[in-house]
């Protein structure tokens, strides 16, 4: 029985990482693994924003966590133009730069840093 418990623990685990890394999706009651390569259309439209604002960003990962609706998304870019920047004003320029797009967003998630290199 405890091992059981344990398989168990370890299966909801891994599920609830795959959720929270929207690597998965629920289509009529399925759940379906996601592609990781495939992006929205709002991931790529926020991309293509983010890329032009910040053209030196060192990494740049926009993922729809709604479950492909668009209705929040997870940002996470490292951009030398945050040097010198407190993580309240990194997030600012983020949110200027997405002020039309997060009109229609229920949430958004940002984490921002500057390249270690």
């Amino acid at each position: 029985m405890l091992a059981l418990k344990q398989s168990l623990s370890g299966t909801m685990i891994a599920a609830l990482r795959m959720f929270r890394s929207n690597q998965v999706v629920v289509v009529s009651g399925h759940v379906q693994q996601r592609c990781v390569s495939t992006q929205t259309d709002g991931e790529t439209r926020i991309v293509n924003i983010l890329k032009e604002k910040f053209p030196s960003a060192a990494s740049l990962k926009v993922v729809d966590i709604s479950g492909g609706c668009g209705a929040m998304y997870e940002i996470h870019i490292e951009s030398s133009e945050f040097k010198g920047k407190r993580t309240i004003q990194q997030h600012k320029l983020v949110n200027e730069a997405l002020k039309e797009e997060i009109q229609g967003m229920h949430g958004l998630r940002i984490f921002t840093d500057v390249p270690k290199h």
